[in-house]
């Protein structure tokens, strides 16, 4: 695995670092004004999708690889509603701020 003080990209250091201690502040801050993201091809919103997946069941990411300068991510996420599953990530940064991310089973 790989720490996330130790993922290549900072914004996507952000991101990890956010959803792993559950900091919803720090999460917010890292995206864009009107951030936009899916889940196993589905356009969703950002907010309501991070409160289900996130938030309210824990949600956590174990990185075990990264590539494309560290936008593309293979991750053990795990929450309490699914339990853990590999999934796949994908981020698209502007000026130190994620606009996209998209994610999905690997």
């Amino acid at each position: 695995m790989i720490a996330p003080s130790q993922l290549t990209d900072p914004t996507v250091r952000a991101f990890v670092t956010a959803v792993n201690a559950g900091d919803q502040s720090a999460f917010r801050a890292v995206l864009t004004e009107g951030a936009t993201m899916s889940d196993d091809g589905s356009d969703r919103d950002v907010a309501q999708w991070a409160e289900k997946e996130v938030w309210s069941s824990n949600g956590h990411m174990d990185v075990e690889k990264e590539s494309d300068g560290g936008l593309a991510l293979v991750v053990d996420y795990r929450n309490d509603t699914w339990g853990e599953m590999r999934t796949a990530w994908r981020f698209v940064t502007d000026n130190g701020r994620i606009s996209r991310f998209e994610t999905g089973q690997a």
